[in-house]
């Protein structure tokens, strides 16, 4: 999600206060360091402080603003350092086997086996949220990446329909234009160019393609005329954004398509979040589509919660908080409001919104027929170097430094190569 650079000084609070907390810790405190700071997953993580709150811990935030994680990451890597370990934190995929290779997460396989985690989450998750047969984290939902969230009452006004083709998408974007609407919402930050793209690399190549090009990181793949075609495609596309997109953070893109100033936003479902905060409706007040020509797959990233080693008298807390997490009620509640998916296939659909139903059922097909997809840009697609990589060579090409889709591809395959 959104990744913005956190000034030092903002890093050096988060982490001063983080360490006079686990210092003195109550034992009945959870200390929770997390990027959740927008309106709609502020909202999101309130569902899970209420729930411990009934169970009599209190709660300690540990926030470092910027969404995504980048900023985060840098601060917890720190407390690491100090030996000043949360209770648990947000993590993404390869950070929590990192972590959990370098000896610092805790055990939750207890647990894990009382609850009967092992039958519920489904298989991509356990791959990394359990390492060397325990469980490290706690997958907290299922985000898919491949959406476009669009504001209905502009749509009707320009008589635009669904766009089941990259060329219908464009077609849809030059109505939005020739409305003096800002065709496409978008924050000129690396990892929400690289999420678009992902969601591009799939319509333009296929399922295998992508697989073979961003999860298998095949070099024929990474260096083909698809994915040549790939980055043509996005050149098309970000022609539609507005002059003043570069720096914006991801929700207030997000906030651009509510308020009616831009038709269309490619984004997570992170973003159905930030709807629901404004009390919007799907097929109400805004749609939900699969990005053109990606139908039938899932680009995933999963929110979890990495646990560590803390002391024993810490434990109690940790164990609540990890059973709170992956409770079917929890589940549903805070996925409801987040815009995700359970975490857990077994959770009832009942409480969701239209495109909740839609991306549970998508979920569920997507991995039984073989098409759900890590996403590069989300960190579930390779480890952090290459994802990193990645981001750095999208947004030099949206930003005008690399000239040619050509040039790209040979950059993006040396760069790659440079991260294994």
């Amino acid at each position: 999600m959104n990744r913005f650079l956190t000034t030092t000084a903002t890093i050096a609070l988060a982490l001063a206060g983080a360490s006079v907390s686990a210092r003195a810790a109550d034992v009945k405190e959870v200390q929770m360091l997390h990027w959740w700071t927008s309106g709609g997953e502020a909202a999101a993580l309130n569902v899970l402080k209420q729930d411990l709150s009934k169970e009599g811990f209190a709660w300690k935030d540990v926030p470092v603003a910027g969404g995504g994680g980048d900023a985060a990451m840098t601060a917890l890597k720190a407390m690491v350092a100090a030996g000043t370990y949360p209770t648990a934190s947000q993590m993404l995929g390869y950070t929590v086997l990192d972590y959990a290779q370098a000896g610092v997460m805790g055990d939750l396989t207890e647990t894990a086996k009382k609850e009967g985690w092992d039958k519920s989450v489904p298989a991509a998750l356990q791959k990394f949220s359990v390492y060397d047969g325990k469980w490290v984290a706690a997958p907290v939902n299922v985000h898919s990446v491949n959406w476009l969230w669009i504001n209905k009452a502009v749509m009707d006004k320009i008589g635009g329909t669904q766009p089941k083709t990259f060329d219908e998408l464009i077609a849809l974007l030059d109505k939005a234009k020739a409305a003096g609407v800002i065709p496409l919402a978008l924050g000129g930050q690396n990892w929400q160019e690289a999420t678009m793209f992902d969601s591009i690399v799939l319509s333009t190549g296929g399922p295998e393609f992508y697989k073979k090009a961003f999860n298998d990181l095949d070099e024929e793949s990474l260096k083909s005329d698809t994915m040549k075609k790939s980055f043509d495609n996005l050149a098309t596309i970000i022609k539609y954004v507005d002059p003043n997109f570069s720096g914006r953070d991801w929700n207030l893109a997000t906030a651009m398509v509510i308020k009616g100033d831009a038709l269309v936003q490619v984004m997570g479902d992170w973003a159905k979040g930030e709807f629901v905060a404004a009390k919007k409706t799907p097929d109400t007040d805004f749609l939900c589509y699969r990005f053109p020509g990606t139908d039938g797959s899932v680009v995933y990233n999963s929110d979890m919660f990495g646990m560590f080693n803390v002391p024993d008298d810490r434990k109690a807390a940790q164990v609540a908080l990890a059973t709170a997490t992956l409770s079917k009620s929890f589940q549903s509640a805070f996925n409801v409001v987040k815009g995700s998916v359970p975490a857990r296939t077994d959770v009832p659909d009942t409480d969701f919104d239209a495109c909740g139903k839609k991306g549970i059922a998508d979920l569920k097909a997507a991995n039984e027929g073989g098409t759900l997809f890590g996403s590069l840009a989300q960190g579930y697609g390779a480890p952090p170097a290459i994802a990193n990589a990645y981001k750095d060579v999208v947004s030099k090409f949206v930003h005008g430094q690399i000239k040619t889709s050509d040039e790209a591809v040979k950059q993006l395959v040396q760069a790659i190569d440079d991260a294994r």
